[in-house]
């Protein structure tokens, strides 16, 4: 049996958490510790992570552990330091998006892990999700050019009302979950994103950036999207949630169960703030643009059913079993890395259209 692959876990929140779960159930993986700023002061370290060794400075657990592979669950502001660090001292990486807070740094990463021979795997989570995969494979059915429709906006209150602040103090919310939806875009249209318009909006005294935004995308085969991301209290719960991609033969959508928010506790968080909705399908609705000689429809819409799809910590599981894939297989991750530093060029570049009220042409 091949040995264990030692790894320090970086973060403890809800993403680190659930790597964390899931190397601590894996027979591949051995945790040999967990390295968070306030770490020891933590009242609400998971039960089955209780006893492994505590860490609050990285340089230290990472010279104290000397683990095999990091995995980087941190604020996104500490990604790309944390990631040339442990590469360095040739430790394969998981990292949770975004790879960095600027392009520079991400390609310092990834030109880092190349020269080691070190693997850096990006928590790209829909990239092994079946339904979603099933949803990309559908709407490269559809024809070109594609208009694509994607939205996360997240009702902050209770515990998601500190995430979000925190998070808001790293990236503004169409760059720190847009490398997501943007990823989908690229992945559905297989074509160069061209050019990068965005607006964003301050509605959030209390947040130390925009917390709402809105960037389009153009490719060069002529296909568009939109990505449009909120977060904060005063966020609408209508219409949070669209997957949507039209084509000349029609359209994919994915439809997921939205139920009602009403009174909650303090410490419970919106619908739209639960992470489980975030990656939740159900079903997808495919409707068929052919219409027979009366101009009706020939063909009824036709819905997938997706209701046996994994929850969101089997999703984790996923990832890090491809993590241990990649180290033990020595698989060529070429694409994925290429496709983390494209999807964060393009929500950087919304950033940047927004900053300086102009479209910005990309290279």
């Amino acid at each position: 049996m091949a040995d264990k692959i030692r790894i320090l876990v970086v973060g403890l929140g809800n993403m680190g958490a659930s790597h964390a779960s899931a190397y601590h159930r894996s027979d591949g993986f051995e945790i040999v510790g967990i390295m968070s700023r306030t770490i020891k002061s933590n009242k609400k370290i998971p039960k089955e992570l209780a006893g492994y060794p505590l860490f609050e400075d990285f340089d230290l657990a990472l010279k104290e552990t000397k683990p095999d592979a990091v995995s980087i669950n941190s604020w996104p502001n500490t990604h790309a330091e944390y990631a040339l660090k442990a590469i360095a001292a040739n430790c394969h990486v998981f990292m949770e998006k975004p790879l960095a807070t600027n392009i520079a740094d991400a390609e310092k990463v990834v030109a880092a892990a190349r020269a080691k021979n070190r693997k850096l795997v990006l928590g790209y989570i829909l990239r092994v999700h079946p339904s979603w995969i099933k949803f990309i494979e559908v709407g490269k059915t559809l024809g070109k050019p594609l208009v694509m429709r994607l939205n996360l906006n997240q009702q902050s209150s209770g515990t998601a009302w500190h995430w979000h602040k925190n998070l808001i103090d790293s990236l503004i919310p169409i760059v720190d979950c847009g490398v997501h939806y943007v990823d989908v875009m690229c992945q559905l249209t297989g074509a160069k994103p061209v050019r990068v318009h965005g607006i964003g909006a301050k509605l959030w005294a209390e947040a130390d950036k925009q917390n709402y935004g809105h960037l389009h995308v153009t490719f060069d085969d002529g296909s568009v999207g939109w990505y449009e991301a909120g977060w904060g209290p005063m966020m609408s719960e209508t219409a949070y949630f669209v997957k949507d991609v039209v084509g000349p033969k029609g359209a994919v959508s994915i439809v997921a169960g939205q139920t009602g928010s009403g009174a909650k506790d303090a410490e419970e968080v919106s619908d739209s703030a639960d992470i489980d909705r975030h990656t939740k399908t159900d079903a997808l609705k495919i409707h068929y643009a052919q219409v027979d000689g009366d101009k009706n429809f020939s063909k009824p819409d036709e819905i997938v059913s997706m209701e046996d799809e994994p929850g969101h910590q089997e999703l984790c599981d996923r990832e890090q079993a491809f993590f241990l894939r990649a180290i033990r297989e020595n698989l060529d991750l070429t694409e994925q890395m290429d496709a983390a530093v494209n999807s964060l060029r393009i929500v950087l570049a919304a950033e940047q259209s927004i900053a300086e009220k102009r479209t910005v042409e990309l290279a």
